[in-house]
């Protein structure tokens, strides 16, 4: 069975602090998970900055990431957005992402990312030259692994509303002109999907001639809409029958590094544990495991969240006043945990929307 998990850093707005990344290797290994991308859309340097190189520090940073990681028998990618170099892939641009590339070889990364989402797609040459960039870059990689994020990753016509009208046979020519070795990533049905049938993933196995490597955007929390949110329960209608089906599945967590530990938890063992998984079992156990050694008075931070998890998760901040809000961090104030210092910190709306975020 593939169980091939991991996370990718691929939200807008806030991003992790280097602290949390280095401190999310061990969390990762210890439950049953084997990759981390480090692709943040507020990196400009992987982003409309592309051909810049990263400051000093900050190479030095990802340096100390790669190696913790790797250390720790767990592979670390990265994720390239090199804005909209399709629309014209003249020489200047392939030696400029000959540059990059060599640069992320000197780095080390396990996993290359070419991630080609949020950007205009509607061009009748799309797929041939995406095509033509993905050569080149298997061409100069050290990378193990190679994945593509499509222009178009999902069925939905959201895409086309907001990228423009997808050109005929996008998907087609992708499968047939992209080596086998390269891997194509898929949000499902949706962009943030609720679930992925087997006869859906069947569909796109024919259609791209691989299989997808799963782009999960559960808990991602940076749209305009979700980030009200706090999505904290257990995965759910991910059947364990995916490993078949996919070649990987990445999670996309939310702006917050260590509330996104409570439902991470749960992924590995909906495939682990199969017919027998319980998203509330196992919530219950994340919660215990992960924030009941926090105390204060006579209770807990476990018994605390599992009380306002349904406010958080389906209620959100525009459904409640500042009466309770205030009581809420009152609540949560009591508590010597980064868990609670992130829910305080959301409670008082300090993860500001990015409104460079339009698919949510």
């Amino acid at each position: 069975m593939n169980n091939y998990l991991g996370v990718i850093e691929g939200f807008f707005g806030r991003a992790w602090p280097f602290t949390d990344r280095l401190d999310y290797a061990e969390f990762l290994k210890k439950n049953g998970y084997q990759f981390y991308i480090y692709a943040p859309k507020s990196d400009a340097y992987l982003r409309k900055a592309w051909q810049q190189d990263w400051s000093v520090e900050t190479a030095s940073q990802l340096q100390r990431l790669v190696s913790h990681y790797q250390e720790l028998g767990l592979d670390f990618g990265v994720g390239l957005s090199p804005f909209e170099i399709y629309k014209n892939y003249n020489k200047d641009a392939r030696n400029s992402l000959q540059d990059k590339i060599n640069r992320l070889n000197r780095l080390g990364v396990d996993i290359l990312c070419l991630l080609f989402d949020d950007m205009r797609g509607d061009q009748p040459d799309l797929a041939k030259t995406q095509i033509r960039i993905m050569r080149d870059v298997l061409a100069l990689t050290t990378a193990k692994k190679v994945i593509m994020c499509p222009t178009y990753y999902s069925f939905t016509p959201k895409l086309e509303k907001l990228f423009g009208k997808m050109p005929d046979n996008y998907f087609q020519d992708l499968g047939e002109g992209l080596p086998a070795e390269v891997d194509i990533f898929w949000t499902g049905p949706d962009i943030c999907s609720q679930d992925y049938p087997e006869s859906h993933m069947e569909e796109v196995i024919n259609l791209l001639g691989r299989k997808p490597f799963l782009w999960d955007n559960y808990p991602v929390n940076d749209g305009a809409d979700i980030s009200r949110f706090l999505f904290l329960k257990a995965f759910e209608n991910r059947s364990y029958k995916l490993a078949h089906l996919t070649s990987g599945h990445a999670v996309n967590p939310m702006n917050q590094p260590w509330l996104s530990r409570i439902p991470l938890y749960s992924l590995p063992r909906s495939y682990s544990q199969g017919r027998d998984y319980n998203p509330e079992a196992v919530l219950q156990d994340a919660l215990h495991q992960l924030c009941s050694g926090y105390s204060a008075g006579q209770g807990n931070l476990a018994q605390q969240i599992a009380s306002d998890i349904n406010n958080f998760q389906n209620q959100g901040l525009d459904q409640m006043d500042q009466a309770m809000r205030k009581k809420l961090i009152g609540i949560y104030s009591q508590f010597d945990s980064p868990f609670a210092t992130e829910i305080i910190s959301w409670l008082n709306e300090e993860y500001a929307f990015d409104p460079a975020c339009l698919t949510g």
